[in-house]
């Protein structure tokens, strides 16, 4: 068995394609990133950071609008108060750096205003598309900083604080935050998660989840003798009760019916989207 081959086998374990096809290191790299938490003191040099911005800034972008920008948060006293508004997620203060990437349909908009030529973005295709961008270039960044020996974690929840996310940033309209990035050298390894099953998240030719139950089930039970759900990390017992068996499923499935982001659609239509 090829590394590339030995990682989709780690990564999925279902039993599917091995995708012998050679050893490229991206490839592999890929398969086998980590999501990282705990940081080494040490600092990434300012030279390899603007590295990194320039890598993501190189994503695809629709239609050569390019619409994400990045926002680095240096100044310590903003770095607390965002991760203040985390208490369970230290390491958005604890990171080396913290990066936040933004949809930005602002520019665009503005950039018609400069030419004479009205542009209205805050339609539901300007919003896609601005969020769409930052996405592509916050993925962009996570691969290269990996690929040079950089551990990172997404913070997606900072949507859920919009309100505030945005005043401690100075957020303009048609401005908004798509996820932040803590980024710096892994200080423990961390593990390979454990991907659902290619059988339910790959099709051909027409969308089938016919065998959606039982294959869930089955990943239920692997990822649960790889990496059990602890009983203190368990959510909403006291509404939901206590499960006779705590998988994935049934914790992103308790995770899912407690509803995140309220705020984001009205701070979206209070800040320029009219999603038309």
């Amino acid at each position: 068995m090829s590394i590339v081959s030995d990682a989709i086998a780690r990564r999925f374990g279902d039993g599917g394609p091995a995708g012998n096809d050679g050893d490229n290191d991206l490839v592999r790299r890929v398969l086998s990133r980590k999501t990282v938490r705990r940081y080494a003191e040490t600092i990434p040099s300012e030279s390899l950071l603007d590295t990194l911005i320039a890598c993501a800034l190189s994503a695809s972008a629709k239609s050569d609008f390019q619409q994400a920008s990045i926002l680095r948060v240096r100044d310590p006293a903003k770095r607390a108060a965002i991760g203040a508004l985390f208490p369970a997620m230290p390491w958005i203060g604890a990171a080396p750096a913290f990066f936040v990437f933004l949809g930005d349909a602002r520019r665009l908009q503005r950039i018609g205003e400069l030419r004479g030529k009205p542009v209205d973005n805050g339609t539901l295709e300007g919003f896609f598309n601005a969020g769409i961008d930052a996405a592509l270039a916050l993925q962009t960044m996570i691969l290269c900083a990996e690929s040079v020996g950089l551990g990172v974690c997404p913070i997606s929840v900072i949507r859920n604080e919009i309100d505030k996310v945005a005043e401690i940033l100075a957020l303009p309209d048609l401005v908004f935050p798509v996820a932040g990035l803590c980024l710096g050298y892994p200080a423990s390894e961390g593990h390979v998660s454990l991907r659902l099953p290619r059988s339910i998240t790959t099709h051909v030719d027409r969308y089938d989840d016919s065998a959606l139950a039982s294959a869930i089930d089955d990943y239920d039970q692997r990822r649960h003798r790889q990496h059990a759900i602890p009983k203190e990390q368990r959510r909403a017992n006291a509404e939901f009760g206590e499960a006779a068996f705590y998988g994935w499923s049934e914790d992103k499935a308790r995770q899912a019916a407690k509803a995140e982001g309220a705020a984001f659609p009205p701070y979206l239509r209070a800040h320029g989207f009219g999603f038309d």
